[in-house]
C-alpha cells in the first residue's frame, strides 16, 4: 500500500445500509399511505406483474425511503496494525427505533471534520447517502454537515460511490456490489443471506443480528473492491476486525 494511497483512506468512512418496509404489512399502513403507495406501485408495476399492491409492499417498500426505514447501519475504515499491514476494522449500529439509530449514526459522523470525512458506499450516491438524509428529516433530525449536500456542485462533495467509480463515466451500466467481489474473486457476502431477505428477516425471523451480520460483510465486500478499483493488494482475512 502506497504511502499516496494511504493519504488517500486517511479520513475515508465505508459505509452501508439494511432497509425494510416501515411496517410488517401494507394493512398496517393508514389509509392515506395506503392510497399513496397504491399509485407508486401503479407507476413500478409491469404489464406481467400480478403481484397485489399489498404483496409490492412487503417486497420493494424498503427501498424508498417514505415507504421503508433503516435498521442497520454497517460502517468501517482502513488502518495499518501494530507489525505496519493494513487492516480493516468494522462495525454496525442497529435499532428497532429507526430515530435513535439515525441519531447515534449522525454522532459517529460529527466526531470527524465535515470538510475532511469522506463517505463511501456501492450506490451510494443514489440509495444509501440520500436514503439516510430523508429519514433523518423524516424524524426531524438535522442533517450532519457531511450529509447537508443540498445544492453543492458535484466537485464540492467528497462522497465516493464505488459503483460510479466502476462505470468510468458509462451512465448506461449498473454492476452489482457482488458482481464486482466475483470478478475480483473476492468472497461473496451473500452465503447466509441476500437482500431481498432483510424484510422477512426483520419482520418474520426477528433475527436483527442476523442482518447485522450480512450488512458487516457488504462493508468488508466493499472495502476489498474500493482496494482493487486503486490496484491494491486486498486486506488479508486475519487483518480484518469485526466488532458486533
Amino acid at each position: 500500500m502506497t504511502e499516496e494511497f494511504r493519504r488517500r483512506i486517511k479520513n475515508l468512512l465505508l459505509l452501508d445500509i439494511e432497509t425494510v418496509a416501515a411496517c410488517p404489512s401494507y394493512d398496517d399502513l393508514d389509509e392515506r399511505m395506503q392510497q399513496l403507495w397504491d399509485k407508486k406501485a401503479g407507476k413500478l408495476r409491469k404489464s406481467e406483474d400480478t403481484r397485489t399492491n399489498a404483496e409490492m409492499f412487503y417486497e420493494q417498500g424498503a427501498i424508498y425511503a417514505e415507504f421503508g426505514r433503516v435498521v442497520c447501519i454497517a460502517f468501517g475504515g482502513f488502518f495499518m496494525d501494530e507489525q505496519g499491514e493494513p487492516s480493516l476494522k468494522v462495525r454496525s449500529f442497529s435499532n428497532t427505533d429507526e430515530a435513535a439509530l439515525l441519531r447515534e449514526f449522525k454522532a459517529l459522523l460529527e466526531k470527524y471534520p465535515a470538510d475532511q470525512l469522506i463517505l463511501c458506499a456501492h450506490n451510494g450516491k443514489e440509495f444509501d447517502f440520500p436514503y439516510l438524509c430523508r429519514r433523518m428529516l423524516i424524524h426531524g433530525i438535522e442533517l450532519p454537515k457531511v450529509l447537508q449536500i443540498q445544492g453543492k456542485k458535484p466537485w464540492e462533495i467528497l462522497h465516493q460511490d464505488t459503483l460510479e467509480m466502476w462505470k468510468f463515466g458509462d451512465y448506461k451500466n449498473f454492476t452489482s456490489l457482488d458482481l464486482l467481489a466475483s470478478i475480483f474473486q473476492i468472497p461473496s457476502s451473500k452465503d447466509e443471506m441476500s437482500g431481498d431477505r432483510v424484510t422477512p428477516v426483520f419482520y418474520e425471523e426477528n433475527d436483527l443480528e442476523k442482518i447485522c451480520r450480512y450488512c458487516r460483510e457488504d462493508v468488508v465486500v466493499l472495502a476489498q473492491v474500493y482496494l482493487k478499483l486503486f490496484s491494491q493488494n486486498l486486506i488479508a482475512e486475519p487483518n480484518i476486525v469485526r466488532i458486533n
